[in-house]
């Protein structure tokens, strides 16, 4: 008889959000380490397209058809035809009250230790096995902050700007959506990525997006940011090309953009993520509205965002969407 898979790491816990335009044939690597874990499938562009996902995987998947008739006006709000549209599976995701490498494993062991925002180790992350706090470091900050965010890196192909390898200077970083792990219940309202391709003006700068206003908003609330394993060997499918004419505006946006969230200092009345948020919402359109009107209709996403983060819209619209469906079709139909 086999014996039985131990169980993993905060399986009732956690979700796996993975948007897409493809087939997820690649699932079938990650299958030893993802199969008991339940996944959130945001299918980007065509709706109407059937996206094949390896049988033995427990999911869920949304269409932009399904965008919208969950969050109806406020569906505007989520991008589309860019992978901005992760954000919606961070919203309908869990409420949380050589050798192998388990990368999933080792986010969650990740999160679940603190960061050091306040002082810098050098060696390595101090709560890792095997590492320790050096000589100087001080006592009264050892047991550090709780960690909101862990973001892992690549090997291989970096995720570079369109046109060249460059990164700005600075305490904040440039957030890749991908290898990314994040406490929703810490800082999940925060993890908004923009308004990006569709019928916008920019596109590609999402996950940056997020990075920088998550950053400013752990910064402020005392909550720790880490980054580093797990590596993950990252394959190229999109044209460079074709990239750098939706990053465009971006690549010059960004030069603005980053001064601003250099010297963003947010109110002490804000002692939550939403309102952080908020406030940080309202500055992006007095402040960067006036480098383009794009950020004026981005400071008003920003606030529709939050609303669906605070109120029991999400969970009014699911109950009112289930009365006209047959569960067991719904399902079915994924």
């Amino acid at each position: 008889m086999a014996a039985a898979k131990p169980t993993p790491l905060l399986k009732d816990e956690l979700d796996i959000v993975i948007p897409t335009i493809r087939n997820l044939d690649f699932l079938e690597m990650w299958r030893p380490f993802c199969e008991q874990y339940h996944l959130i499938i945001v299918q980007d562009g065509d709706p109407w397209k059937k996206i094949k996902v390896p049988d033995g995987f427990d999911y869920e998947l949304y269409n932009r058809n399904d965008i919208n008739r969950i969050l109806g006006p406020k569906a505007s709000c989520i991008s589309f035809k860019d992978s901005a549209c992760r954000c919606f599976g961070y919203l309908v995701a869990k409420d949380p009250s050589g050798k192998a490498i388990n990368a999933l494993e080792q986010h969650i062991k990740n999160l679940l230790t603190p960061s050091t925002p306040h002082f810098f180790n050098t060696l390595y992350d101090p709560y890792t096995e095997g590492s320790d706090f050096v000589r100087g470091y001080p006592f009264s900050l050892r047991e550090g902050a709780p960690t909101a965010v862990y973001h892992g890196l690549w090997l291989n192909i970096p995720d570079y700007d369109a046109p060249n390898p460059a990164f700005q200077k600075g305490t904040l970083f440039p957030m890749c959506g991908m290898n990314l792990a994040l406490d929703r219940e810490l800082i999940g309202p925060a993890m908004y990525f923009g308004l990006m391709r569709d019928g916008q003006p920019i596109g590609r700068y999402d996950n940056m997006w997020a990075g920088w206003c998550m950053k400013v908003i752990c910064d402020h609330l005392g909550l720790g940011v880490k980054t580093g394993l797990p590596y993950i060997w990252h394959s190229k499918a999109s044209n460079p090309f074709v990239n750098l004419k939706k990053e465009y505006k971006g690549i010059f946006w960004k030069e603005e953009a980053i001064p601003f969230f250099q010297s963003i200092v947010l109110p002490k009345v804000c002692t939550s993520v939403q309102k952080s948020y908020l406030a940080l919402a309202g500055e992006v359109k007095s402040k960067l509205g006036e480098l383009d009107p794009y950020f004026l209709k981005l400071g008003d996403a920003m606030a529709t965002w939050i609303e669906l983060n605070t109120s029991q819209f999400m969970f009014d619209q699911c109950v009112q969407s289930l009365t006209h469906l047959n569960l067991c079709n719904f399902l079915a139909t994924f």
